[in-house]
């Protein structure tokens, strides 16, 4: 490596003088560009490590709309609304490398004669970190006064929800959930559901999974219920205190005086 140093450098000694000042000027602005990118990389990180995440599990027509209303009027708060379960494709990529992986012996997945040569190669801590990335950069891109991110969804009703969840929080180390329900009957005769003959059966089907995995995952959850916060802040304080957040009823009747579902002025 020193000997083609020393002749790239001897080499540029024969180049016309402006051709030389254009080369090393080429060359200093390729380094700080390089430069640049390393510092924007580790900023971007360091800014991602001091992040907190929050997300709401619920079901359609509950009032999750204005939970993450409430949650958003949090200073330095931005969690997204849904994204029709976006992630649980990453999930599932996780998912079946796992099951293949712990299905392969390693003596087997180490031939590379085998049909499945290198399935023992999968990184579990690299993909729950590169699946951080993915989502923080691409979909929830918090801005730099934001300290808690997260997104609400409606459809946490898969029959492994709670194996999901337990992905969830290996991406999002830390990871808190606040478990939003409603009077069931109320929501089977809202939006969608009114049209659906099995609502009843569909939505407390959805709840008892919900609420068992709510119970799972102890201090990481807090339940709330619409019929008792909707027009009632202080219904809500042990949330804010739960999340350590100060609790301001004024802003919180502001914030529900606002109409914050799409469905209620489409329907």
């Amino acid at each position: 490596m020193p000997e083609r140093s020393a002749a790239r450098t001897a080499l540029v000694r024969f180049l016309p003088v402006p051709v030389r000042v254009t080369l090393r000027r080429s060359l200093d602005g390729a380094r700080r560009r390089v430069s640049a990118s390393a510092l924007g990389e580790a900023r971007r990180r360091a800014r991602h490590d001091d992040l907190q995440y929050v997300f709401v599990l619920t079901y359609g027509r509950s009032g999750s709309t204005l939970m993450m209303g409430i949650l958003n009027s949090i200073p330095g708060w931005c969690l997204h609304g849904e994204n029709r379960h976006a992630l649980r494709g990453l999930y599932d990529y996780h998912r079946t490398l796992v099951i293949e992986q712990d299905r392969v012996p390693l003596h087997e997945a180490q031939q590379v004669t085998h049909p499945w040569f290198g399935i023992d190669r999968y990184d579990r801590a690299a993909s729950f970190a590169a699946a951080r990335r993915l989502v923080l950069d691409s979909m929830l891109r918090p801005a730099k006064d934001v300290r808690v991110t997260g997104f609400k969804e409606i459809r946490w009703y898969d029959a492994d929800v709670a194996d999901y969840v337990a992905w969830v929080r290996e991406v999002f180390p830390g990871a808190r959930f606040v478990v939003n329900t409603r009077n069931l009957g109320d929501v089977a005769r809202s939006g969608w559901w009114r049209d659906d003959p099995d609502a009843a059966a569909t939505l407390a089907d959805i709840e008892t999974r919900m609420l068992a995995l709510a119970d799972s995952l102890g201090d990481a959850a807090y339940r709330v219920h619409y019929d008792d916060y909707k027009g009632n802040p202080e219904a809500l304080r042990g949330l804010f205190e739960w999340l350590g957040e100060e609790f301001d009823a004024e802003r919180l009747e502001q914030v529900m005086s606002t109409d914050h579902s799409v469905m209620n002025r489409t329907r």
